[in-house]
């Protein structure tokens, strides 16, 4: 949590300074915007970790992704959406792990853990 606060906090900075008015200069938000999309795609690429057929950290990528893009959100201003897409990412992150675990057991089995035993028997 503390991540993705920092994270949506640093985004909704530089989108503000983006936007902000600066004595003598002019700055395009759109190219302070797209920096903060390619640099948070570099820290969330390191979290992306592959072990033998496994990988792990894809939620937590996809939720450092998003996390800048609601800091975005709340810089320039759209705090509506900001606030809709916080609840879409709770909802998703939280109501839908029961529902992963239900009708895909196996998923989360590690590869040193036993197979689940043959339905029909073979």
């Amino acid at each position: 949590m503390r991540t993705m606060a920092l994270i949506s906090a640093g985004a909704c900075m530089f989108t503000a300074l983006g936007i902000g008015p600066v004595v003598g200069q002019t700055t395009d938000p759109t190219r302070i915007a797209a920096q903060i999309v390619t640099g948070v795609g570099f820290i969330g690429a390191g979290a992306i970790l592959r072990q033998g057929n496994d990988i792990r950290g894809l939620t937590t990528a996809a939720s450092i992704w998003v996390a800048a893009a609601l800091g975005m959100a709340v810089g320039f201003g759209f705090y509506a959406v900001a606030i809709f897409t916080t609840f879409v990412v709770i909802v998703t992150l939280v109501a839908l792990r029961p529902v992963e675990r239900r009708f895909f057991p196996h998923h989360n089995r590690r590869h040193d853990d036993p197979p689940p035993p043959d339905p029909l028997g073979q």
